[in-house]
């Protein structure tokens, strides 16, 4: 009878270390191979004509159509820099560098990726209609009530997320693998 238990202890423990590992890669991946800059995550290899395993199947997990490699890389944010995740009742700024890119949008989308802005006009911030401060530096605000500076209007709700998207980024081109910064995420206030 003991030998029965511990052959099911033994074998439950590997299913749960299994699992546990293959959902932990397909969402955290930073030891896999996601890139993770505070709450930003992007994953690299996505658009290669051999990806890895891991990002092959964060590919079919997400089921999103992603950029090729040539074409741009986008990073998703789910939390603040606190580590709180990102509520849509609530008031966001986003400020800071973005990395080189010839052209890049900031969109609001719920965790299945539906966007989530309240206005059809202006459904992302553009690099090219965008107001930035003295240093050059990305200063908006995401909120479903009326903000200064550049501002995002989001529908009120739960959870959702923000997808940098740099198109024609210099991220990850000849060989560099490494971002140095990424714009903070700073929850402003929650009515």
């Amino acid at each position: 009878m003991g030998l029965l238990f511990r052959l099911l202890v033994g074998l439950a423990v590997a299913i749960a270390v299994g699992f546990g590992a293959s959902y932990y890669a397909l969402t955290d991946g930073r030891l896999f191979a996601a890139v993770r800059v505070g709450p930003w995550a992007a994953w690299p290899q996505v658009g290669q004509p051999l990806p890895d395993p891991y990002t092959r199947a964060y590919l079919a997990r997400s089921g999103h159509l992603q950029l090729g490699y040539a074409e741009g890389i986008r990073f998703v944010a789910q939390t603040d820099d606190a580590g709180e995740p990102l509520n849509a009742n609530c008031h966001y700024r986003v400020s800071g560098r973005v990395p080189g890119a010839s052209f890049w949008t900031l969109a609001a989308t719920d965790l299945a990726g539906v966007n989530i802005a309240a206005s059809p006009e202006l459904m992302a911030l553009h690099s090219e209609r965008l107001a930035r401060s003295g240093d050059g530096a990305l200063v908006a605000s995401i909120s479903p009530e009326l903000a200064p500076q550049n501002w995002l209007e989001i529908e009120p709700g739960g959870p959702f997320q923000l997808q940098l998207t740099l198109y024609d980024a210099v991220v990850f081109s000849g060989g560099n693998t490494t971002v140095d910064a990424m714009p903070s995420i700073e929850r402003v206030g929650c009515p």
